[in-house]
């Protein structure tokens, strides 16, 4: 709904100012549910926020792995890790799509799993705004946090955005740093020494807008809904990036795989290969031939059609790249 949604700060920032509000740790129930392998500055503001509130990072984070030989989580198993331990819980905190392997998780369901058990939940979308199409009403996670300047084509520290659930759109007791651009509009240039919280996610705003970097990704979004809307673009890009899973699953090499859910509701547009031998050399030629991709140590190499600007001969033109470069 529109006011569970503000564009403010930056993601990292917004990931502080809700576990300000909602990581309310208790002597019995303090600990945080992350995946394991998550992005760093998730780890650091998850382990900083224990260490805050005079806990072990290494006692208060619970992590959860695959299972042995596998590179991405089971749902069944974050689950079951969650009905095992939720009384422990006080924040299950997961990315969307982990930025290694590409998996999406399934929102709704861990969501359902950690309320269950008295856990409040909150989701880092970095990888999943403007790759998926997310519900976060329905799903009803109380927050989530993500950055404009990956698939939203914000630009480099792009302003970032920011979800509460509307069960928490009028919780002036909820704990929350407060500032100049969070208050009510109405009091805001009454000058009033109290603060009068925003309804809904706006009441967490510190600051004024930064309207340079909201310039920059305006035409983004607007191109966005010329497009057809998040829908159009997912099923897209369900058939680009199915596209490109065919193409180099045809190529006869078992230099490398392919560690992103092969199930299409299961990732992004994201495919991560992984290679047995040099990752960094493979990533090296594939830029000298003219494709943009990324390396992440210490041997994924991440390639993402994306259905706003990427075409089928683009897919075919990576494949035909990568088998020559193999």
């Amino acid at each position: 709904l529109p006011h569970e949604v503000v564009v403010m700060n930056a993601l990292t920032v917004n990931l502080h100012l809700m576990m300000v509000s909602f990581y309310r740790p208790t002597a019995t129930r303090y600990k945080i549910l992350v995946e394991g392998g998550a992005f760093p500055s998730d780890q650091y503001a998850v382990a900083s926020q224990a260490a805050f509130h005079g806990f072990d990072p290494k006692d208060a984070i619970i992590e959860l792995v695959p299972r042995a030989g596998e590179h991405t989580l089971r749902m069944e198993d974050v689950e079951a890790v969650i009905a095992a331990r939720g009384e422990e819980i006080a924040l299950i905190m997961i990315g969307g799509v982990h930025y290694y392997t590409g998996q999406a998780m399934d929102l709704g369901r861990i969501t359902r799993a950690g309320h269950a058990q008295g856990c409040v939940v909150g989701f880092d979308l970095a990888h999943a705004a403007g790759n998926l199409a997310l519900r976060l009403h329905e799903d009803g996670p109380d927050f989530a946090v993500w950055c404009t300047y990956k698939y939203l084509n914000g630009g480099p520290g792009g302003v970032a955005g920011c979800f509460v659930h509307e069960r928490h759109a009028e919780a002036p007791a909820l704990p929350r740093f407060a500032g100049w651009w969070g208050n009510d509009p109405k009091r805001r240039f009454e000058m009033a020494e109290t603060f009068a919280p925003q309804r809904g996610a706006a009441g967490w705003q510190l600051s004024n807008a930064p309207v340079l970097s909201m310039a920059a990704l305006r035409p983004s979004l607007a191109l966005f809904e010329r497009a057809g809307g998040m829908s159009a673009l997912r099923e897209r890009s369900e058939r680009l990036t199915g596209t490109l899973l065919e193409l180099i699953d045809a190529l006869p090499d078992e230099r490398f795989e392919i560690i992103t859910p092969r199930d299409a509701a299961s990732r992004g547009c994201q495919l991560s290969i992984r290679a047995r031998q040099d990752a960094r050399a493979l990533f090296d030629r594939l830029q000298e031939a003219g494709i943009i991709c990324d390396y992440r140590k210490p041997d994924v190499v991440r390639v993402a059609p994306a259905p706003l600007y990427n075409t089928f001969e683009d897919v075919w033109r990576f494949a035909e790249v990568l088998a020559s470069v193999v």
